[in-house]
């Protein structure tokens, strides 16, 4: 049974500690330590006097600052939690006098360990923090080269307008690879037509050749593309081509050590739409599902959960989502829901119905995204493989959210 009780306010550069007995009494001066290893010296010296099984350590969960001190005094063999701030902000509002220090916090944390009446934040398993960090990064590198082609677009639309239409996808590789060498619409038309076809035959794995190198050609000399600043537009759209593929080359290197990481976790992959790159992602922001009791608080974790407008005797007819929670979630949760309602018969049975009932797509998709959340955790929470068998033959999910 712990007798000290350590607060510890946490900053970017430096850190605040209080120490608390059993009555509230305070057994050291408050210590401002900095984020370093010489000020976590200076924190083990303050906790010197007193045996390590009798003391328990309360941190805030701000942020990722938190995170270096955390795994240093566990490692140390310290007792650590981990607290929601939203827990010690209703002990703070107790106060008559609303001082906001850090100080202040840090008394109010060792407060709440003494109190016992705290709800721990759970501290993820190594490998599925570093899912949710190289997913994170990963859309937002997506996110990013979706910008920039959006750039590249806007400069072909006035360098060469009718080049778009000449690909299904202008980044694919052969498109690209015609891009490098004639972005300017007459050195391409004035090309040799066999250099053009080789080009293309070899980006294109022998898909594309003398056909669309001669289309290409009759398309570039009938261009209505504009001349001006000519010079700065083909510039601007080769660094722009290189950020791109970059940008691509990163992004595979990110899904590599996804699915490194995956090899342990295949148990959501079995869920149809959910492969490895959107399951680690899943994984990532829901951490460990026990902190779930049911589906309806991961549904609403992802924000996929229904948001009510009520006034008096008012209640809104069109139902919104909350979004709240993690939009990382929703996004995988919705990206997968795409694919699930095309192959699986529960998920395409359930949009079919919604859609038969005057619903739009986009609502449709987003009751097919909540149903997913509810078998994620179905799956995770009994550890056992999707089987939709067992599925229709149990309780419908909803029923498990009561």
């Amino acid at each position: 049974m712990s007798s000290v009780f350590v607060g510890i306010d946490i900053g970017k550069k430096k850190h605040q500690s209080a120490l608390m007995g059993e009555k509230g009494e305070t057994l050291a001066r408050t210590l401002s330590f900095t984020n370093s290893l010489a000020g976590f010296q200076s924190l083990l010296k303050q906790l010197d006097p007193w045996s390590k099984e009798d003391i328990l350590i309360g941190l805030e969960a701000t942020g990722h600052y938190w995170l270096d001190l955390y795994t240093r005094l566990v490692d140390t063999g310290y007792s650590v939690v981990v607290i929601n701030p939203l827990q010690t902000d209703g002990i703070r509002n107790m106060y008559v006098r609303k001082t906001k220090n850090d100080r202040c916090d840090a008394v109010i944390i060792a407060d709440v360990l003494r109190f016992g009446r705290f709800r721990k934040s759970s501290v993820p398993e190594e490998d599925i923090a570093q899912m949710k960090a190289l997913s994170r990064l990963r859309t937002g590198m997506v996110q990013s080269m979706s910008n920039v082609k959006r750039q590249i677009v806007a400069i072909l639309d006035r360098l060469f307008p009718e080049f778009e239409a000449c690909f299904n996808d202008i980044f694919s590789k052969s498109s690209m690879a015609v891009l490098d060498e004639f972005a300017d619409p007459e050195e391409l038309a004035r090309c040799p037509l066999e250099e053009l076809a080789d080009l293309l035959f070899e980006k294109s794995n022998g898909r594309l050749g003398a056909a669309k190198a001669e289309h290409l050609k009759e398309t570039a000399s009938r261009s209505f593309g504009t001349g001006y600043a000519k010079r700065s537009m083909k510039f601007e759209l080769k660094l722009l081509l290189e950020q791109v593929r970059f940008t691509q080359e990163q992004i595979l290197e990110i899904e590599v050590k996804l699915k490194e990481l995956m090899k342990d976790h295949q148990l959501i992959t079995t869920i149809p739409g959910i492969s490895d790159i959107l399951g680690s992602a899943i994984l990532g922001e829901i951490g460990d599902i026990s902190r779930f009791e049911n589906p309806k608080q991961l549904v609403a974790f992802a924000g996929l959960d229904p948001s009510v407008h009520q006034s008096g005797n008012f209640n809104a007819t069109s139902m919104h989502l909350s979004k709240r929670g993690s939009p990382h979630l929703r996004r995988a949760l919705y990206i997968a829901a795409h694919v699930a309602r095309i192959h699986d018969p529960v998920l395409k049975e359930h949009y079919e119905k919604l859609i038969n009932r005057g619903k739009h797509h986009r609502q449709a998709q987003n009751a097919v995204a909540a149903k997913l959340a509810r078998i994620v955790f179905s799956v995770l929470y009994s550890r056992e493989p999707y089987d939709i068998e067992k599925l229709r033959s149990k309780p419908k999910l909803e029923e498990m959210s009561a």
